[in-house]
């Protein structure tokens, strides 16, 4: 299953069958994504890039649990609050290619404000 807006149907399914849309005012989604955005750090917190390297080799999949979690709650904050985050995601790259055009910052981590 690939397709963003039958993972978000099922995403919406699975929270409606439970009753839990009265818990989901957009400061607690948003807290909730901040949580599991934390818990995908926690994974290289205090970890020196060799530290990372062998972590990945055995940690991917609670890793990529994590980064579900955060797309869950992406998905469905974007469905409540009537965004479609993929025309949001579109729309975003075009202003990043613009800003950050590759004559001026391919191997640069300068911000688009100070790119010469």
């Amino acid at each position: 299953m690939s397709d963003i807006s039958e993972i978000t149907k099922r995403i919406i399914a699975f929270r409606d069958a439970r009753d839990w849309k009265q818990f989901h005012n957009p400061k607690d989604l948003a807290l909730s994504l901040v949580l599991e955005a934390a818990e995908v750090m926690e994974h290289f917190q205090w970890k020196n890039p060799k530290e990372i390297e062998e972590y990945l080799k055995t940690n991917k999949a609670d890793i990529g649990e994590e980064l579900a979690d955060t797309l869950y709650w992406i998905l469905l904050m974007g469905n409540d609050l009537g965004i479609d985050v993929m025309k949001a995601l579109e729309k975003k790259l075009e202003k990043n290619e613009a800003k950050y055009p590759v004559e001026k910052a391919k191997g640069k981590h300068t911000k688009y404000d100070k790119l010469k």
